[in-house]
């Protein structure tokens, strides 16, 4: 099945088969937000992006061999909202941006700091801090040997535009920079895109609207 990276609340997960690395995407809640399940094909060892809602459907997509570890990408109730009933279940370690983890209530085990590395059994994602929608937003990116990154990127980059920042010039400032220094900037066109709600992405079909973006201020 070729990966399409549309899903919709309460349909089934969508799933990117990479040669060392699983990803399967739904969508949940009320907000339709999406959470990744990452597996390394030669470890079976997994890791959860966003615990965002509707527990018992990710603890179904997780499955019976568990999860070593769930990621929160940002501090925002819509993508914590399973966090400690998924935690609680599986006992998984939790990851978080420094400067957001004190805006999750619910235990962070590692502070996520910019160019971490965090694995998933043979495979590693590298941390970029991306500041603007919220102060320690973090986004992981996969730079997978056998073609090109895929990037998750929270609420801080969507098909379209950067996160929402509120009206407020300085944090667009921040976002947008970010965006364009630590994605853009160091990543190819070919770059695959899973953003925090909605459809996936290329760097390639967002990079000629950056401009844009920048002058319309959102």
């Amino acid at each position: 099945m070729t990966y399409s990276g549309v899903v919709t609340v309460g349909g089934p997960a969508d799933v990117h088969e990479l040669p060392d690395l699983m990803i399967s995407k739904v969508a949940v809640g009320p907000m339709a937000n999406n959470a990744y399940l990452l597996r390394c094909r030669a470890t079976d060892e997994q890791l959860l992006i966003d615990a965002a809602a509707e527990p018992h459907t990710l603890l179904s997509l997780i499955g019976e061999s568990g999860i070593g570890s769930v990621v929160t990408t940002h501090r925002h109730q819509d993508h914590w909202g399973a966090l400690r009933e998924v935690m609680e279940t599986t006992g998984a370690r939790t990851y978080a941006g420094r400067y957001d983890a004190e805006g999750i209530p619910v235990r962070t085990d590692v502070l996520v700091e910019d160019g971490d590395t965090l694995r998933v059994g043979r495979v590693e994602l590298t941390a970029r801090h991306l500041v603007g929608h919220t102060p320690g937003s973090i986004a992981l990116i996969y730079d997978d040997p056998h073609g090109h990154p895929h990037v998750f990127t929270g609420d801080c980059l969507f098909p379209g535009g950067v996160g929402n920042t509120f009206k407020d010039p300085k944090a667009f400032e921040s976002l947008i920079n970010d965006v364009e220094t630590k994605l853009f900037d160091r990543l190819p066109d070919e770059t695959w895109v899973y953003p925090g709600h909605g459809d996936d992405t290329t760097l390639g079909a967002e990079r000629p609207h950056l401009g844009e973006w920048r002058e319309r201020g959102w």
